[in-house]
């Protein structure tokens, strides 16, 4: 859990090997994924480098296997299918000073997808052009490809090759084929023969084609890394430089390299920023890829992926709640995660299926989150569950004779009064009473819950990300940021944003049914809070308006200090100490103390300059992130109005025909209904959710603490310094 808090600690070390066991030693490291290399020859050319050379032969053999090779292993099930290639030929003649510069431009141009036999003939022949005798060399191009034929025959023209055509006419083919009828009638059983045992060994052959592959790329990538290391004064051993976590350097200096002279490790002090490794499984990956999306985290700098892993998957069921949807969700992952080892669906080339599959425990939690919203909005495919029973009752209003039949019959409309005794009996136990589901108001009563709740829960988020500033602030040695920062920033969001969450509890626990419609408006109340007025409105409690007077003080004079204290203090710190600074300049300093002290001056202007704009971003990111938890609400209600209409518009037409056929009629239309729900509320409501908790939690939460501007660690590359 600490390591995915804050990373895990690093150490750059120093790795001597023995030049004849380096390459098992890097071999050893990679597979183990404990090291990120770093360049020890940063000013040598790659082509200058000692191992280029093998590095070459490497990618001529990758060149090799990935583009020459002829036999394709295509799986089907368990059975490999080999797939052979017919070729074509041309052969010619041409003067023997050409052939070096011929057959390296047939190299480029075909890109290998040519094999050039040719001899010298001995006797001297007769040039067609010139008459003159000259020595030439006959020459028998193989290749496939109409294409590439092409090419070959311009190459040939090029350089006034003389081509020797295959017969064309079926007359001269049934000639040829005379002529060698006897030859292929005595060889037809030795080449049918060899077909068979070249089918046998081609076929062994393409299963090893992709370990083939995965080896040429090793042994690239070992040469590489060992272009990154020195030799020491006796050009006996090579010095690298690593990063690796601490907690893995014992594991590191009992690894085995099978050499006579072992190798050994030396942690080495640095002022370099390490790379950021966090640990993470097959469960909390996903939630680090949403993290690292935004960007990696700096070292040791707190990880907001563990607070992610239950805000990001609550707030997108704020705005998905539903519990039908939820259970179709939550199953669907469940499926993806009880079958996660099944090859099928792990080793697919569909891209949009890949990315539902790595986000598995991501939708998992989503679903489940979405059946708990669900039951708290008391949502299934838009129709609320009874489970508990209604804590309304109907039947007081006629025991205490404000309804009568004629009330009923002459009213469509009727008001359920809570002030009667024994209409409201009490809260739901869960969630919102299923009765709203039939009342006329329950859009207005929805709307006023939901904008409250997404004020409430966006504050409380933006309040938990400031507070997890201090945890950087205390790792870093920056106490004066906790009162010059953190404590600014949080009085002002508390202050003013705070205090309008304390108005909505207080309006909701002080009036009642009895006294709710002399509940002032919250909205108007928290407007005459900035402009200090509020003469003409009835007060929510005693003494709110001194007491909304000294927040909104408290909110102003915390701005100056967000703004002025760091970079002050910071100043005063360098500063203090130096107070003959300038006559020490002004007696003669030397040309580096006078750089050195206009660096400073540099750095100061820049710490204010960058403290300004953060002080602008924040005050104005308190007003905007809060305006922005809206969306929960907006994308909730939208959610539920779609769920309600899809009911509305396909399901009820089927349930309502109570004809003999409506019971055909009812399936099709289930279908129906089924395909419009996955694809349009889960799938595309789904997406538009995620999208909007994903800004909640990049924009609104995570600037609070986390700067995302680090460099992630690589085990077995090379770390770009």
């Amino acid at each position: 859990m600490c390591s995915l808090l804050r990373g895990e600690e690093m150490c750059l070390a120093q790795l001597f090997l023995q030049s004849g066991s380096a390459y098992d030693c890097i071999n050893e490291l990679g597979e183990l994924g404990l090291v990120e290399f770093r360049d020890l020859n940063p000013g040598v050319n790659a082509f200058q480098r000692k191992h280029v050379n093998e590095i070459k032969k490497c990618e001529e053999m990758e060149r090799i296997l990935g583009k020459d090779i002829l036999i394709f292993n295509i799986q089907y099930g368990n059975n490999p299918i080999c797939l052979f290639i017919e070729f074509n030929f041309i052969s010619g003649l041409i003067q023997r000073t050409k052939i070096e510069a011929f057959e390296r431009m047939l190299w480029r141009v075909c890109k290998g997808y040519t094999i050039l036999s040719y001899a010298e003939v001995e006797e001297y022949l007769e040039d067609p052009d010139t008459g003159e005798p000259t020595k030439s060399v006959v020459f028998l191009i193989s290749y496939w490809g109409d294409q590439i034929g092409q090419k070959v025959k311009k190459i040939c023209d090029c350089y006034h090759c003389h081509l020797y055509p295959y017969p064309s006419s079926n007359e001269e083919r049934t000639d040829v084929v005379e002529g060698l009828r006897t030859r292929i009638q005595d060889l037809h059983t030795v080449l049918h023969r060899t077909d068979d045992y070249l089918k046998q060994v081609l076929m062994k052959a393409s299963e090893s084609v992709y370990t083939w592959v995965i080896q040429v790329k090793k042994m690239k990538a070992i040469y590489f890394i060992l272009n990154l290391c020195s030799f020491d004064v006796t050009n006996k051993c090579l010095i690298a430089e690593v990063w690796c976590p601490v907690n893995d350097i014992p594991t590191l200096r009992r690894r085995k390299s099978g050499a006579t002279v072992p190798s050994f490790v030396n942690r080495i002090p640095t002022n370099d920023t390490p790379p950021t490794l966090i640990r993470t499984n097959k469960f909390t990956s996903g939630f680090q890829n949403i993290v690292d999306a935004y960007g990696v985290g700096n070292y040791r700098e707190v990880n907001p992926a563990p607070f992610t892993i239950i805000t990001f998957p609550f707030l997108f069921a704020v705005m998905f709640g539903d519990l039908g949807h939820g259970v179709i969700m939550a199953l669907f992952a469940l499926w993806m995660v009880l079958y996660e080892n099944n090859r099928k669906l792990k080793n697919t080339r569909n891209e949009i299926w890949n990315t539902f599959f790595e986000g598995r425990y991501i939708i998992l939690m989503m679903g489940l989150f979405s059946i708990y919203t669900g039951l708290i909005y008391n949502d299934c495919f838009s129709k609320s569950l009874n489970i508990f029973g209604s804590g309304w009752s109907v039947k007081a209003m006629f025991e205490a004779k404000v309804w009568k039949d004629a009330d009923i019959r002459g009213n469509r409309v009727l008001t359920l009064d809570p002030n009667v005794t024994g209409v409201f009996r009490g809260p739901y136990p869960l969630g919102i009473d299923p009765i709203w589901n039939l009342a006329s108001n329950r859009l207005t009563f929805l709307n006023s819950y939901k904008m409250k709740m997404s004020v409430i829960l966006g504050v409380i988020h933006m309040s938990f990300g400031v507070i997890l500033s201090t945890y950087n602030y205390l790792h870093f040695r920056k106490k004066h940021s906790l009162y010059l920062v953190f404590l600014p920033e949080l009085l002002f969001l508390l202050c003013l944003f705070g205090y309008l969450v304390f108005m909505i509890f207080y309006k909701w626990l002080v009036f009642t049914a009895k006294d709710s419609r002399l509940a002032p408006s919250i909205l108007i109340h928290f407007i005459n809070m900035f402009l200090m007025q509020g003469d003409g409105v009835q007060p929510l409690y005693p003494g709110q308006t001194g007491l909304q007077v000294f927040l909104v003080v408290i909110a102003v004079l915390s701005v100056p200090v967000l703004l002025l204290g760091k970079p002050v203090y910071l100043y005063w710190l360098h500063n203090g100490s130096h107070r003959l600074g300038m006559y020490r300049v002004r007696e003669g300093s030397s040309h580096s103390d006078l750089s050195t002290s206009g660096e400073r001056q540099t750095e100061e202007v820049n710490e204010f300059l960058h403290q300004a704009i953060h002080t602008i971003e924040y005050c104005l990111g308190c007003v905007s992130n809060t305006a922005s938890y809206l969306r929960l609400w907006a994308l909730s209600l939208a959610h539920a109005q779609l769920s309600e209409v899809l009911w509305t518009m396909v399901m009820r037409v089927g349930l309502r025909m109570d004809t003999s056929l409506g019971v055909f009629f009812l399936v099709p239309v289930f279908g129906l209904f089924a395909v419009l729900t996955v694809s349009i509320l889960l799938v595309m409501e789904g997406l538009s959710a995620f999208l909007h908790a994903l800004r909640l939690h990049w924009v609104e939460f995570q600037n609070k603490f986390y700067s995302g501007t680090g460099v992630k660690f690589l085990p077995g590359q090379v770390c770009d310094d």
